[in-house]
């Protein structure tokens, strides 16, 4: 027991010890491990750019102790890359270690993360284990966003839709990017507003911000602005919103310019604050009868352009052109005059244009783009034609002659008469020009315009003065002058001016003093010596009158007009006296201006002496004498007296050096001895000499001889003057030089003219010798003139001299270059190098020693060509690449120019187009390398097996990019010779029917090549295999044909089953054709075809479907293999189905119907169509129409041809007008219908025109609805949607009374219906809408009428024209009657008096006779007047109404034509409106003589019965209800006026009531009499009262007397104004002599106009029916029957009111 017990004891210790030493081994285990749970490695996070010696992990964690004096485990960092993390190892603390440095998460640096291990050592056991430790780096937001770029740009058409995304270069790497992450990296972007473009944030903006795609919310214009800086503001999305960051960037948004203007014309004014443009007009000016050769192309000031205002339209390919067009103008034959080029807009004259015609044109022309915008921009263009400078200027006189006083000043206007009382009026006028305008024509003088000049304007032109001018110097200037209009020049008119004299000149003496010697046996009278004194002037002011002042002692006298002085008489001379004479001379002229000279005469008295000297009767001669005067010619005699007898010699003593005269010594008679020359000398004084032969025996006198001018001399030209000239081209009325020639000759023989000789339309010369240029001269044309100038004197027979001048014309830079062509094509390769040269282009310039360069304008060119600038070489500048044109065609067109580096003309522009040829860069290249295909061995030719297919990357569209195929016959020629490849398409095909072993397989090479250059190609192999007929499927049927499928067969509905069969083979069926429109579904594997789509009958009828069945095996190769035996035809038949609604050809048909049209007449018919057919189109029609009377209706149709016939008669009914409906129901009225609108509108011949026409009438009824139709579109010019409706077509009537016909021509009737108001067009209005263009209606009436058919005219129908002629005849009688009326008034004046009396007794019968008419009863009208009648409004909404509204409305009254009054003044043929008719209303005037308004019956008006009622103030009025009505039925009361005026008896007496009837009548008291059955008429209005009683005490005049006077109204003729009964009651004395209209008693009914019968009341008085409009009088005691001319005849008891219409005339004719 007890070892027992000490084993157990040692168990149990033994156990203990193992169990403390497992658990120091399990402690020493669990060393450096993770004290905690979760994840091994420890993940810990920290932000970037965190501080050093940040706490990267608290505490690790792991078990065990590192520090101390027993440490259990050791603590290291392993993989600390960078040393970023440190560690405490007995804290097991990790700290950041980020000295000299910092943790950037972000680029460059990029630490997103740090991994370290944590190596923990157990040092006793020895274990290593590694804690990860995972330190992630989390991103702060310390980086805004960048932009890629500095700038944004994207270029913006202005018609870019709003709503579209314009710019989407934000997305990917382009935009902003921030390297930070997460929110703080993602990118959103915003517009913000940009104070400098305040408009970019509400233009744009970026709905996803994210994305930064910028779209358009506004529309641009880029008229108005054309560039935007879009201010874009990309921001982070940190969460915090106040740390995100932002930048910017400008999105700069060109707008391109769009086509959205139109055109303007240049020069543009804007409108104030607008961009439109002023209206502008250009002018041009043309003369007339001018060649057009000559003046195109018109020149056009300015010049005629237009722009596109969309400008800057890139590409500038895409910028559209302008055509210009003359739009409208006047006068309207301008066409035959103008052409505008529609693309230069360069206007040319195409004929002659004669003044007399046309003055002026004024054109609107109009400048579109070409490619088709609807802004086109107008502007007007003013021509005047001006009249042809074909006639020359002339003077309205040959001569003019003018004064003016030589005292006058400078600038005084010659007079024309002496005593300068009006000027001289010089009127000049050019033919070219109108009378009242100013010819602007240039007046020169050819001498004398020194001294005077001309007014430079006006048609009357005044003559001044240039300087001042002195008689005695010259007297009369002659001159001529000449008027040019610049072209031509008038015929010289000569203008003699005479100066008149002033008195500025005194008296002279030829000495101060004379010494005279007297003898003493001189006797009285004797004369002692004639003085001589000389004064310039003339008339008054140059007779002198001499005196002797002092000195003469009585002994001497002197002649006060001769100057002699002589002895007095009586006087006796004494021997050494001696005198000294103060002797005066004096002018005549007015004692104010007389002027005066004085001289001395000494006189010596010698003794007698018979030795004195012989003495000259004058002491001075003075003679004129023609330089032409013969020699020998005496010219004076010079004898003198000798007191002695002795004999005396004469002699010239001086003067005559020449020894031009002969004196004879003995006779003194001066003679001519040399011939004279005025122009070496013009003047001679002589001095004569007398002598007797003594030494003191000698006196002298004094000849003065003037030579006067011949024209011996012509004009001599200054040689002196250049004459190599020279002119500048291009300048017109250019100075080229001056020539100068004299005549020495005087007055006109010396005035010398200038003319040209030649090149008169070139050159022109002026008085003054200058010569211009008449016109611009081109020296390209001509550079040389020699100019013939011709000089001539003024002479009746002028003496001439020319002159030739060389005139060299100058060149100046007036031609701009120009290019050999207008435009240049090339065509290049592409890919040639840079700097080949592959054009040259040349231009010439016509100036001289011009320098032509070359250059190139469009500058998108100058990137890629190169122009010598001095030979015009046009070269690369890199190689063309045809694939990088966008275009279908690669061209390049651009701009040369042409200019001269010398001058300053515009340069010479040609277009040269590049073609880039493409030199086909690439082969096709096919799809696969291998093609598979199956066929069966029996398929038929043309069995499509598999399709290849290659591309081309060359441009589409060019030749180089068009793939075609063929087969290789070389490499497999057996398969090529059965099988084929389409060439376009590259299916692979049989060419013959196979019969080929199953299981062959053939290979085929397939080429694809292109077309380009050179031809580039590719191979390819298909490979076909034939199969075994056993997999090959078999239909049961080769044909299929279903049952017809309904068209509205629901989709999925089955059409038919098809069934095919193969060995061991799952059948797959499918539709290979027919199927086009995918109507149709197949089941591929049960062979079910079913609807797919909706089917149409009337669309498609029938379908031909072919279905194929394949093996599954082939069809998993995706291929098929047609065979005989594998495919079948399936024939649907599509069933008709009631689907359609009929249509009506028109929505609303119009139609009329004439008045007398017989019952069942045709008015219009009407169609229907329907798509459907069979039955389903068959249609069946009704009407629907609103009941007129009595449940009639007015028309009926027959059920299946659509005709409208009547079903009334319309008698009186024109004007009125019917709109009912007609329904169309298909399937013979079991089926769809629908509606139309039918109006039909009531006319006669009033409304009708006829139309005759050359033609027969079938000729017209064949091509009716062709020529209906064009006479239709003519009235609907004048009123829309008119119809022109024929009433007949017939041959052509004529004659008197139209009673003969011809038909050879034809009469076609038609009016117009007016949808409008529903009636007949007025027939003068249809006759003016096609009378009017008769001539086009003719024109469009030609192709239907034949070769000469036309209408001859257009005329009132036969009725109408008959009524006419009836009243010109009534017309023609009453002047007969007066013509009648005139011989008995000068044959017989008695006579005049009996007709006087009698016309006067008859006038007054007359007009009670009318009155009488005026009130018979109303005879049964042709038809009745229903009480709901719509045809005035022409609806049938009015059965709504209540009847009294109903009959209140108004309506036409249903007059027939033959009952019109002639004396009312209305033509039957006239239109007659609801405005004509009586108004209801008070105060409204009685219709006057002639007056178109008609009475209308008052029926209906008002329809209760009521009573004459006395109101307070004593007047009658009609109650409808009496006197208790109510306070509105007082409204409606109509006063009751009593005639107080005479009536005229029949035979012309007056009646007037006696004083008891009208006591009667204005008693209160018997109020209940006045209601009797009569009518009473009161401003037009027409009403009756319901009959009480008759009173006793009142006649009735006697019905027989009314007979009779009914009896003379029908012999006269008389007509119904009116069938409005008008029931009376006559009342008067009982003589049958006497008649009196006034009314006892009235009675209102209502009642209609009918026909049906006469009730006959038992007391003998007749009651009427409903339908009658008659009055009853209660008078028993008259039986005899009353006449009338009306069908109905009145009963006894009627009787007679006339009312207010007593005024009624008869006319003369009717009597």
């Amino acid at each position: 027991m007890l070892q027992r017990f000490c084993l157990w004891k040692w168990l149990a210790v033994g156990i203990a010890v193992a169990t403390i030493l497992a658990g120091c081994l399990a402690q020493n285990d669990e060393d450096c491990k993770l004290a905690r749970t979760g994840p091994p490695a420890t993940i810990v996070p920290i932000d970037e750019e965190s501080r050093n010696g940040t706490i990267l992990v608290d505490n690790m964690l792991i078990k065990g102790t590192a520090g101390g004096p027993d440490p259990t485990i050791e603590l290291s960092l392993k993989d600390n890359v960078d040393y970023w993390v440190i560690l405490d190892p007995i804290s097991q603390r990790l700290y950041l270690n980020s000295t000299g440095r910092i943790l950037d998460r972000d680029p460059p640096v990029s630490i997103q993360s740090i991994v370290v291990q944590v190596q923990c050592v157990n040092k006793k056991v020895g274990t290593i284990i590694n804690h990860e430790v995972r330190i992630v780096v989390r991103d702060r937001n310390d980086n805004s966003p960048r932009f890629q770029q500095q700038r944004y740009y994207v270029a913006v058409n202005e018609l870019t839709p709003v709503g579209t995304t314009i710019f989407t270069g934000f997305s990917g790497n382009n935009g902003a990017t921030d390297i930070d992450d997460g929110p703080n990296g993602q990118i959103e972007y915003v517009i913000q507003y940009n104070p400098n473009d305040k408009t970019s944030n509400r233009t744009f903006d970026i709905p996803l911000t994210l994305s930064g795609a910028v779209v358009l919310r506004e529309r641009l214009n880029y008229e108005e602005k054309t560039r935007y800086f879009v201010i874009v503001q990309a921001n982070d999305r940190a969460q915090n919103l106040n740390e995100r960051r932002t930048s910017t960037t400008t999105l700069t948004v060109d707008v391109l310019d769009g086509d959205d203007l139109g055109p303007m014309f240049l020069p543009c004014v804007l409108v104030n604050n607008t961009r439109d443009c002023r209206p502008l007009t250009y002018q041009a000016s043309l003369p007339e009868l001018t060649d057009p050769a000559r003046v195109n192309p018109i020149s056009v000031t300015p010049p005629i352009q237009a722009i596109d205002q969309d400008r800057n339209i890139q590409p500038p390919s895409d910028r559209p052109g302008i055509l210009y067009s003359i739009l409208v103008g006047t006068p309207e034959d301008y066409p035959q005059y103008f052409h505008m080029n529609l693309t230069t807009a360069v206007l040319t004259l195409l004929k002659q244009i004669n003044r007399d015609l046309h003055q002026k044109f004024d054109l609107v022309i109009k400048a579109e783009q070409d490619n088709g915008h609807p802004l086109p921009a107008f502007a007007n263009l003013h021509i005047e034609v001006l009249d042809e400078n074909n006639q020359k200027p002339y003077f309205t006189r040959s001569t003019y002659e003018g004064f003016v006083l030589e005292s006058s000043p400078v600038g005084t206007t010659i007079s024309d008469n002496q005593n300068l009382t009006s000027p001289l009026q010089i009127v000049v006028l050019d033919n070219d020009v109108e009378e009242t305008k100013d010819p602007q024509l240039h007046l020169f003088l050819n001498d004398y315009n020194t001294f005077f000049t001309v007014t430079q304007s006006g048609i009357t032109r005044y003559l001044t003065l240039l300087q001042p001018v002195d008689r005695e110097v010259q007297q009369l200037y002659t001159f001529s002058m000449t008027a040019s209009d610049g072209v031509q020049e008038s015929v010289p008119v000569t203008v003699n001016i005479l100066v008149i004299d002033a008195n500025d000149n005194s008296p002279t003496f030829s000495n101060i003093s004379y010494n005279v010697k007297i003898y003493t046996d001189m006797r009285p009278g004797e004369g002692v010596i004639k003085l001589t004194a000389v004064d310039a002037d003339e008339g008054p002011n140059g007779q002198i009158v001499y005196e002797i002042l002092a000195g003469d002692q009585g002994d001497f006298i002197i002649n006060d007009r001769t100057g002699l002085i002589t002895i007095a008489p009586g006087v006796v001379l004494s021997v050494g006296r001696s005198y000294a004479l103060t002797v005066k001379a004096s002018d005549s002229a007015p004692p104010a201006q007389r002027r005066s000279s004085i001289t001395t005469v000494y006189i010596e008295v010698l003794p007698p002496n018979n030795q004195s000297p012989p003495r000259f009767p004058q002491l001075m001669y003075s003679l004129e004498v023609s330089e032409a005067m013969r020699i020998g010619a005496v010219l004076l005699n010079l004898q003198a007296f000798d007191r002695e007898g002795d004999p005396i010699r004469y002699l010239i003593q001086n003067g005559d050096p020449q020894q031009v005269f002969n004196l004879s010594q003995s006779s003194g008679l001066l003679a001519l001895g040399k011939p004279l020359d005025r122009e070496s000398t013009d003047r001679y004084i002589l001095i004569v000499t007398a002598s007797d032969g003594r030494p003191d025996g000698t006196s002298t006198a004094t000849v003065n001889i003037v030579v006067t001018d011949v024209n011996d001399n012509g004009p001599v030209f200054d040689m002196f003057l250049p004459k190599n000239l020279s002119v500048q081209e291009e300048e017109a009325n250019a100075f080229v030089g001056q020539v100068r020639a004299t005549d020495p000759d005087a007055g006109v023989n010396g005035q010398v003219h200038y003319s040209l000789a030649n090149f008169n339309n070139l050159f022109r010369i002026t008085s003054n010798g200058s010569i211009y240029t008449a016109v611009k001269l081109n020296r390209e044309v001509r550079d040389y003139y020699e100019l013939i100038v011709e000089a001539t004197d003024g002479a009746m027979d002028p003496r001439r001299s020319t002159l030739t001048l060389a005139i060299k014309v100058l060149d100046i830079d007036d031609n701009s270059p120009v290019f050999t062509n207008a435009s240049y094509t090339v065509c290049v390769p592409e890919n040639l190098p840079p700097g080949t040269v592959f054009l040259q282009i040349e231009a010439k310039d016509v100036d001289l020693g011009s320098d032509v360069n070359y250059r190139i304008r469009t500058q998108e060119a100058l990137q890629y060509f190169a122009l010598n600038k001095y030979t015009g070489e046009l070269s690369l500048l890199k190689s063309l690449d045809y694939e990088s044109f966008s275009d279908t065609e690669a061209t390049f067109t651009f701009l040369v120019e042409a200019f001269d580096s010398k001058g300053t003309m515009p340069p010479g522009l040609a277009t040269v187009t590049v073609r880039v040829k493409d030199m086909n860069d690439y082969s096709p290249v096919f799809s696969k390398k291998l093609y598979r295909g199956m066929v069966a061995p029996d398929a038929v030719k043309g069995t499509v097996i598999t399709t290849v297919s290659a591309e081309d990357q060359d441009p589409p569209g060019t030749p180089a990019s068009r793939v075609r195929y063929k087969v290789d016959v070389v490499q497999f020629p057996y398969s090529a010779s059965i099988f084929d490849v389409e060439e376009n398409s590259g299916r692979v095909v049989t060419r013959v029917n196979l019969n080929e072993e199953p299981s062959t397989v053939f290979k085929l090479v397939v080429i694809a090549y292109d077309d380009g250059d050179p031809v580039k190609f590719n191979t390819t192999t298909v490979e076909i295999a034939v199969l075994q007929p056993s997999v090959i499927p078999r239909f049961t049927q080769d044909e299929y044909r279903p049952p017809p499928v309904s068209e509205s067969a629901p989709k999925g509905t089955v059409v038919a089953v098809v069934t095919a069969a193969a060995l061991n083979q799952t059948i797959v069926y499918s539709i290979v054709s027919g199927n086009e429109e995918d109507v149709f579904a197949i089941n591929n594997r049960t062979g079910v075809i079913s609807v797919k789509k909706s089917l149409d009958y009337e669309s498609v009828k029938s379908y031909e479907l072919r279905v194929q069945a394949d093996s599954l095996q082939v069809v998993r190769s995706n291929l098929r293999v047609p065979s005989k035996s594998n495919t079948a035809k399936v024939f649907i038949e599509v069933k008709d189905e009631n689907d359609h609604v009929p249509v009506f050809t028109k929505k609303m048909y119009i139609g009329g119907v004439s008045e007398d049209a017989k019952m069942f007449s045709s008015v219009l018919k009407v169609k229907a169509d329907d798509k459907d057919t069979g039955n389903y189109s068959a249609m069946q029609y009704r009407l629907i129409i609103p009941p007129i009377k009595d449940g009639k209706e007015g028309f009926v149709i027959e059920a299946y041809t659509g005709l409208i016939k009547t079903a009334m008669l319309f008698k009186n009914m024109r004007r009125s007008y019917f709109k009912f409906q007609v329904i169309a129901t298909d399937n013979y009225g079991k089926g769809l219908s629908s509606k139309a609108e039918v109006l039909v509108s009531v006319v006669n011949q009033l409304d009708m025109q006829v139309i005759v026409s050359n033609v027969p009438p079938t000729l017209v009824e064949q091509n009716k609805d062709q020529l209906i139709g064009i006479l239709e579109r003519y009235v609907q010019d004048q009123i829309p949607g008119a119809t022109v409706v024929v009433e007949s077509i017939g041959a052509r009537r004529f004659g008197d009374g139209y009673s003969e016909e011809d038909y050879t021509k034809s009469d076609l009737m038609v009016y117009a219906i007016d949808p409008q108001t529903n009636r007949a067009i007025m027939r003068n209005e249809l006759f003016k809408f096609l009378d009017g263009k008769l001539l086009d209606i003719n024109k469009e009436f030609q192709p239907y009428l034949g070769q000469g058919g036309r209408i001859l005219e257009i005329r009132t129908p036969d009725v109408v024209a008959n009524v006419k002629k009836q009243a010109q005849a009534v017309g023609y009688t009453e002047g007969a009657l007066l013509a009648l009326a005139v011989i008995i008034i000068l044959c017989c004046m008695p006579a005049i008096l009996i007709v006087m009396v009698s016309y006067r007794q008859r006038q007054a019968e007359c007009a009670k006779t009318a009155r009488i008419q005026m009130a018979l009863p109303a005879g049964k009208p042709a038809s009745t007047t229903a009480n709901n009648l719509y045809e005035e409004l022409g609806d049938s909404t009015m059965r709504g109404y209540a009847q009294q509204e109903q009959q209140q409305l108004l309506r036409p009254s249903l007059l027939r034509p033959e009952e019109l009054s002639m004396e009312s003044g209305i033509d039957p043929g006239q239109e007659y409106y609801g405005q004509d008719y009586y108004s209801y209303e008070h105060g409204y005037e009685l219709p006057q003589y002639g007056s178109r308004r008609r009475l209308l019956s008052p029926s209906g008006m008002y329809d209760e019965y009521g009573e004459v009622v006395v109101e307070n103030d004593g007047g009658y009025y009609y109650s409808p209800h009496g006197s208790t009505a109510e306070e509105w039925a007082r409204k409606r009361r109509i006063k009751l006026i009593v005639d107080p005026e005479y009536e005229t008896s029949s035979t012309g007496e007056d009646s007037a009531p006696d004083s008891s009837q009208r006591n009667r009548l204005n008693n209160p008291n018997i109020q209940n009499n006045i209601n009797g059955n009569i009518y009473i008429a009161q401003n037009g209005s027409v009403v009756r009262t319901r009959r009480v009683c008759l009173g006793n005490n009142l006649k009735v005049t006697s019905p027989v007397r009314l007979g009779k006077q009914f009896k003379k109204l029908d012999k006269l003729a008389v007509t119904h104004e009116e069938n409005v009964p008008l029931n009376t009651l006559s009342k008067g004395p009982s003589s049958s002599d006497k008649m009196n209209t006034r009314p006892c008693s009235v009675s209102f009914a209502s009642s209609t106009i009918g026909a049906e019968n006469i009730v006959t009341k038992p007391g003998g008085s007749k009651m009427k029916s409903t339908e009658e409009q008659e009055s009853v009088v209660d008078n028993e005691d008259v039986k005899e029957p009353l006449e009338s001319h009306s069908e109905h005849t009145p009963s006894d008891e009627e009787e007679l009111w006339m009312g207010p219409w007593n005024n009624l005339h008869i006319p003369m004719t009717k009597l």
